[in-house]
């Protein structure tokens, strides 16, 4: 979905495809056909944008092969959709039984990473839309933090380097400028917006993440500036009382083996790796917790729960509410559904929640001063 912000440049809603299993490309294009112009259809617009996930396997073929790179881009257009991001997060694997700390391998210190971000960088100089000069990928705060040596530290900053010489490669070949946005995130070496900003990292920023964090919107987006590449739209999990019993089960009911959900206590330093490690006592709970567990945009918990969804407005706010839009790529990324206490039991029924995500955002953003707009 399109939309034109007041200072005249083009916004970008998309929602990330890493919700769904696939790791072929046969998979990826009957995802598209499954999810994604249902998606499209239930929200009545006629072209649709798609964060899409490419694990390594995918990677390696469409970049070895232009015909099947045109097969996807056919199949795009065939459902009325467009790529203008990807998701580089996810290597691979990212919907198996259990993912937990394998999410974040291979990280920065390794060639694997390199490759794959600049495989998926030139993918996407392939797929972008005609009338599209920039694209954005995503990729994970360098590594896990611990370990974390000095020497990897060079590592990963030997490979960065690397990383701006193929996209300035890339850009001279193609004429497409691919941005690349690494992704704060608690219990990572990078986990704070304060910590990219001193690195000097384009930034790709998760609304959940932030609120996990429990950072300022404001200070966080002023901190960041035009380093912002993308805004992940997404929500956490908030307990106002999680000492209160009722709100304890209720919030056992998020404890899943799939996922890592770092949890935070506002306040205090405190804070785990794992849902399941504060629950067992780890965390004191005296004060509000916020937990990495992506919530619907459009349906937070039922009480004593709820979403940090006003953390996301705040975030929406800051950055298209001004004079300028200060990103123009938005990806709604939910890609907790088959872990909800209450999952959809139907592509159908995830299509609807999809487009709900969507229609949500969509909303905001027209009560901002942006307008929809249709390619012709």
């Amino acid at each position: 979905m399109r939309f034109r912000h007041p200072d005249g440049s083009l916004v970008h809603l998309a929602y990330c495809t890493n919700v769904h299993p696939a790791e072929d490309l046969d998979g990826v294009i009957g995802q598209l056909g499954r999810y994604a112009r249902p998606a499209r259809e239930r929200l009545g617009v006629p072209l649709l944008g798609v964060g899409l996930w490419l694990a390594r396997g995918v990677a390696d073929v469409l970049v070895a092969d232009p015909a099947r790179l045109a097969r996807l881009r056919a199949a795009l257009d065939r459902h009325g959709l467009e790529v203008v991001t990807l998701n580089g997060f996810p290597y691979q694997g990212f919907q198996a039984e259990v993912v937990k700390h394998r999410v974040y391998h291979p990280d920065w210190t390794e060639p694997a990473r390199l490759r794959y971000t600049l495989d998926l960088a030139r993918i996407l100089a392939g797929l972008l839309p005609d009338d599209v000069a920039e694209g954005s990928v995503s990729t994970l705060p360098l590594a896990w933090r611990h370990p974390w040596t000095e020497g990897q530290a060079a590592t990963a900053a030997r490979h960065r380097a690397l990383l701006a010489e193929g996209l300035a490669e890339l850009a001279a070949e193609t004429g497409k400028t691919i941005r690349v946005g690494f992704e704060p995130e608690p219990g990572c070496v990078v986990e704070t917006t304060a910590q990219a900003a001193a690195q000097g990292l384009g930034v790709c920023l998760d609304a959940c993440h932030l609120a996990v964090a429990f950072e300022d919107p404001a200070a966080a987006v002023a901190r960041l500036g035009p380093s912002i590449v993308k805004l992940q739209a997404s929500a956490a999990l908030h307990a106002d009382r999680p000492a209160d019993p009722a709100t304890r089960r209720a919030l056992a009911s998020f404890a899943e083996p799939r996922f890592l959900h770092q949890t935070r206590e506002a306040g205090h330093l405190h804070g785990t790796d794992d849902l399941d490690a504060a629950l067992d006592g780890w965390l004191p709970g005296d004060a509000a917790w916020r937990v990495h567990f992506h919530v619907p945009l459009h349906a937070p918990p039922a009480p004593p729960l709820r979403s940090t969804g006003p953390v996301l407005e705040e975030v929406l706010a800051v950055l298209f509410g001004g004079d300028r839009a200060l990103t123009r790529h938005i990806e709604v990324e939910t890609y907790t559904w088959e872990v909800l206490p209450d999952p959809p039991r139907t592509p159908g029924a995830l299509a609807d929640g999809i487009a709900a995500e969507l229609a949500w955002t969509r909303d905001r953003l027209i009560d901002l001063g942006l307008k929809e707009e249709h390619p012709a």
